[in-house]
């Protein structure tokens, strides 16, 4: 769904959509698993800059809700993770800002996003929020053995046959705890 400065001119526009499964891309470990809804409002706020210059900006209000899949980080197997989150973003068009050299914005316009001349994408804005609201470490569960080192065995669904001999590189730390509780 494409958001135009044009659509808001003469009242808010209220939209109510259903992205379906797999339809944005996110990072390869997350997978979109059902229909994500996306409801919420757009207003057109109109920025006085000096005489007869205006600036079209866009406020977006919406709340989204949806099932994805993501990566244990331990054993890489699937997790099924339910998302949801709202958002309250302002965008400016990318032209208003676009003179060279540097200028001095205020707190307020850190915040602020850009959208392209043909208009705002609620697709791209939803990938976004969606990105920024996953966990940072998915685990399928607290005590998941993860994979095995050498062979790449799931160690929860089975023990590996790999020698379990430790690494002759470590053997020079191997009384290290042993002297550090001592002291």
């Amino acid at each position: 769904m494409l958001i135009t400065p044009l659509q808001l001119e003469h009242e808010p526009l209220i939209f109510s959509e259903s992205i379906p499964p797999r339809t944005l891309d996110y990072a390869p470990d997350v997978i979109q698993t059902g229909v994500m809804p996306v409801t919420g409002r757009a207003d057109l706020l109109i920025e006085n800059r000096g005489h007869r210059e205006q600036v079209a900006d866009i406020r977006l209000r919406a709340a989204y809700k949806g099932d994805f899949e993501l990566l244990c980080a331990r054993c890489v197997e699937p997790v099924p993770t339910p998302l949801s989150g709202n958002f309250d973003l302002i965008f400016r068009p990318q032209a208003a800002d676009a003179e060279a050299g540097e200028r001095a914005i205020t707190l307020d316009e850190t915040e602020i996003g850009y959208y392209e001349e043909s208009g705002l994408s609620l697709e791209d804005v939803v990938r976004e929020q969606v990105l920024l609201s996953l966990p940072t470490r998915t685990l399928c569960k607290e005590d998941c053995k993860g994979l095995c080192p050498r062979c790449g065995q799931n160690l929860n669904l089975q023990a590996c046959s790999c020698d379990t001999t430790s690494d002759p590189r470590w053997n020079a730390l191997a009384g290290l705890a042993s002297t550090i509780e001592s002291r």
